[in-house]
């Protein structure tokens, strides 16, 4: 068994970067053709329990073998002491769109084999140009936020998963006692099962990946820690297990609609508005491995490229570690002086963004959040770009940079400067068991 790790490429978020900013929270209001398709997917589900608390969610196209699996682990689910779950307190929302084949008479099917599990399906037929899981998510989302406001649960839970995935035994109750912390939304550990000599060499560039990603997060974490998201964490934020409160995403504007990197542009609405996005090692899915899927960019064709390395014996290239931990210490120095607004403090800061003082000190006024400031400056070019290297020095360079900053201890509050030489010149057990 092995991490999911579905690497954001940065073709594929240039392809999205002009959707990726959260929209304002009118954004719920439907436009005329989103409306009509939302109406007949609302027409087609009965009231809300009284008792909802957490509604899941699931796009599904084409996915008949896929989903008995997954729905019998969403029937199976327990609380962390190991008791089923009420089941009225939660319910599951497949929809099936553009589908040829039956995909909803299957899901009707299991809702007869497990009559405690309170199971819906819709099905729509959306036009070719937006068949695209970005709409699928989207509908889904907005109708399990607004089932939860129905019945008076702004702090209730819309839980996403996908189609070819089976969510572990405690997995929305593990999602609850995080949101209960304190956390706004929770992406959950997302684990793949590879078998067969073939996908050797695949299984040992994703667990690299994988070694790689977590133990960026720890440095991060050493780095410019984050009181709702503390180590132990992961890396992983995507559709697969990705959950926030009714709240969260009315804030937010819902999710942004685009044909793929939809859970990625949520989850960056969601630090731009400051709200606390908690890895959670507790949530955890096992998703398929496949490489046939329904996106453009996702896991799949993840898998496809790092098959297609292998094959022509490449090594993946990843940020460059070092660079990661100078921007990383620039956050958070900026993130003290945005909350402390303090001019002496701008004046230095500038300096290292290349900023006018004044500019900068005008935005940090402005700034509603700090992930709004640091989005702009981001966007701007003032935060200095990250370099690429080879996989294989990455992995040697992360132990000894987290080893000097745990010697450091927590983080204090350092002289500001960035070193010139920091940037380049230029800038396990199977739930499918359950079924």
């Amino acid at each position: 068994m092995n991490h999911a790790t579905p690497a954001r490429f940065l073709a594929a978020h240039e392809a999205t970067d002009t959707t990726l900013i959260s929209p304002s929270a009118s954004a719920l209001t439907e436009s005329p053709s989103r409306g009509r398709y939302a109406s007949l997917l609302h027409q087609q589900l009965p009231p809300p329990r009284p008792e909802l608390l957490v509604s899941v969610i699931i796009p599904a196209k084409n996915e008949v073998s896929a989903l008995p699996a997954t729905l019998a682990a969403l029937a199976a689910q327990t609380t962390l002491a190991g008791r089923l779950l009420l089941s009225s307190s939660f319910e599951v929302i497949v929809l099936a769109n553009n589908c040829t084949d039956y995909t909803a008479a299957v899901v009707r099917q299991q809702a007869q084999r497990f009559p405690q599990l309170v199971l819906h399906v819709a099905e729509l037929c959306l036009p070719a140009a937006k068949a695209h899981v970005g709409r699928a998510r989207r509908l889904l989302m907005d109708e399990a936020c607004a089932r939860l406001e129905r019945v008076g649960r702004p702090a209730g839970i819309i839980a996403s998963t996908d189609a070819d995935t089976c969510v572990a035994p405690t997995w929305l109750a593990a999602i609850q006692a995080e949101i209960l912390a304190g956390a706004d939304a929770v992406g959950g550990r997302i684990l793949t099962e590879m078998t067969g000599r073939a996908l050797q060499p695949l299984r040992r560039i994703q667990a690299r990946d994988a070694a790689y990603r977590q133990l960026c997060a720890r440095l991060e974490d050493l780095i410019d820690p984050t009181p709702i998201d503390p180590w132990p964490r992961h890396h992983q934020h995507f559709g697969a297990s990705l959950a926030l409160t009714a709240r969260a995403y009315r804030q937010v504007g819902g999710l942004p609609e685009v044909r793929f990197l939809e859970d990625e542009a949520l989850c960056q609405a969601l630090i731009r508005h400051d709200l606390g996005l908690r890895h959670s090692p507790e949530v955890q899915v096992l998703t398929s491995a496949r490489r046939d899927g329904r996106v453009e960019v996702g896991l799949s064709w993840q898998l496809r490229e790092w098959l297609h390395m292998s094959q022509q014996q490449r090594e993946p290239q990843v940020a460059n570690p070092s660079q990661l931990a100078a921007v990383w210490q620039l956050r958070r120095q900026l993130r003290a002086y945005w909350a402390s607004q303090s001019e002496l403090q701008s004046n230095l800061l500038a300096a290292q963004l290349e900023l006018p003082a004044g500019v900068l000190l005008a935005r940090m006024r402005r700034a509603t959040t700090f992930g709004r400031l640091w989005d702009w400056l981001v966007k701007k070019g003032h935060v200095p770009a990250v370099s690429i290297m080879p996989l294989s020095l990455a992995l040697r360079e992360l132990p000894e940079l987290i080893k000097q900053y745990e010697k450091q201890g927590r983080p204090k509050e350092v002289a500001i400067g960035l070193s010139a030489s920091a940037f380049p010149a230029s800038r396990a057990d199977r739930w499918r068991a359950v079924a």
